[in-house]
């Protein structure tokens, strides 16, 4: 009895924690990218400012290959264990950013594989 009940806790942190790094990067976003961007919206040009020196471009490489790997890990678990939404996480992914497709992804298949009794 009282390890169903630390599962559940240590799933509902899980659960915050996720939405809370998901909300905290949205906040950084709109705060960081949406002026500049309404400011000059040319996507472009914002997009190869992640590329402006080595440093940044090995930090904006690493984000889109993150995004790589949540793509292969969304079409394997779809094909695999049938987990729907992935597209939404991706999409996610994309704008405002891979922290919250990554986090939208987890939570999702967490409450898909716990419904199909896979978890």
């Amino acid at each position: 009895m009282a390890i169903a009940r630390t599962e559940s806790v240590s799933e509902k942190l899980f659960r915050r924690l996720l939405l809370l790094v998901a909300l905290g990067f949205c906040v950084v976003f709109a705060v960081l990218i949406i002026p500049p961007l309404l400011a000059n919206p040319d996507i472009v040009a914002a997009a190869a400012g992640g590329f402006v020196n080595p440093f940044a471009a090995g930090y904006a490489t690493d984000v889109i290959l993150c995004w790589v790997v949540l793509a292969i890990w969304v079409i394997f678990e779809r094909q695999r264990y049938q987990i729907r939404g992935g597209w939404l996480a991706l999409l996610l992914g994309v704008v405002p950013g891979v922290a919250v497709g990554f986090a939208l992804y987890l939570l999702m298949r967490q409450r898909q594989l716990k419904g199909s009794g896979i978890v």
